[in-house]
């Protein structure tokens, strides 16, 4: 069934896809991303963004669960740096865990992220690179800057397929590309 639902189509690393609009807010709307079972387009973008994180002296990429699992997987066979995954719910098995908590765009509520007990000994001491699918608010790398902290490691870039919303506050992050806000 085709969707009359209207889109904004993007290129990433020569792959081309249309992103379905939704209103997040009345008058917003946010072309959506969604990189889950789709190889062709994690392929080339880990492709595309290990490229980029050449430069970057870092040993250990990290992600929140659940959108950007596929990406950093990617991006961590193509850089052949390891990759810890922060949760967003406790898990008794997760033992003495490290977590920060920070304000999602998409649920509007207070989301808390969650570092393994097993995946601190990882992150201590080391030099990461935070990567994620879309940033946008920047409240989910907010979160993960503030576990990797307290894990004691030291955030030396970030990274997303791409930004979107205000251009310029988002200089900084390593991105393939930049997403547009749709008002009115």
């Amino acid at each position: 069934m085709k969707s009359t639902r209207e889109v904004y189509t993007v290129e990433v690393a020569g792959v081309k896809r249309d992103l379905r609009l939704f209103e997040v807010k009345p008058g917003l709307r946010i072309a959506i991303l969604n990189i889950l079972g789709d190889t062709e387009l994690v392929q080339a973008a880990a492709l595309a963004l290990g490229e980029k994180l050449k430069a970057v002296n870092y040993d250990l990429l990290v992600t929140a669960e659940a959108k950007s699992i596929p990406l950093i997987h990617a991006l961590s066979a193509v850089t052949a740096k390891g990759y810890v995954v922060l949760r967003k719910a406790y898990k008794p098995y997760m033992g003495e865990a490290v977590q920060a908590e920070t304000l999602s765009i998409t649920t509007g509520k207070p989301q808390t992220l969650y570092l393994d007990e097993k995946d601190r000994g990882l992150i201590a001491g080391r030099k990461v690179v935070l990567v994620d699918d879309v940033i946008s608010t920047g409240s989910t790398l907010q979160g993960m800057r503030l576990v990797v902290k307290k894990a004691g490691a030291e955030v030396v870039a970030e990274a997303a397929i791409f930004t979107e919303g205000e251009r310029a506050q988002w200089e900084r992050i390593i991105s393939l590309g930049h997403l547009p806000v749709f008002t009115g």
